[in-house]
């Protein structure tokens, strides 16, 4: 996935994510997300992730409902810029994977 950080906010972010909220770490465990990578170049970051689980939407509403995700989420989204084409209801963007190997 991708999106934009605002350039501004660039460091504000990257202090953050030295220090993610453990009750945020532990969210995204629980919904069977590992091996989550933020990268970042030129105002742009890439997220990849795997996730081990059998049902992506219900994990992902979980994690969407849990209060301490909530307020880790506002406080990430003023220094984020989603693109403006991206699909419906998504704020990172979704990538067309052209390449893998395990």
């Amino acid at each position: 996935m991708t999106l934009r950080v605002r350039p501004e906010r660039f460091e504000e972010y990257k202090r953050h994510h030295a220090a993610v909220w453990p009750g945020v770490l532990a969210m995204i465990t629980a919904c069977h997300i590992r091996d989550y990578t933020i990268y970042h170049r030129d105002g742009v970051l890439f997220s990849h992730f795997e996730y081990w689980g059998d049902d992506f939407a219900a994990d992902m509403k979980r994690m969407a409902a849990d209060p301490t995700t909530q307020k880790w989420w506002a406080l990430m989204e003023p220094m984020q810029e989603p693109y403006p084409d991206r699909a419906s209801g998504e704020w990172w963007s979704r990538m067309e994977e052209v390449f893998h190997q395990d």
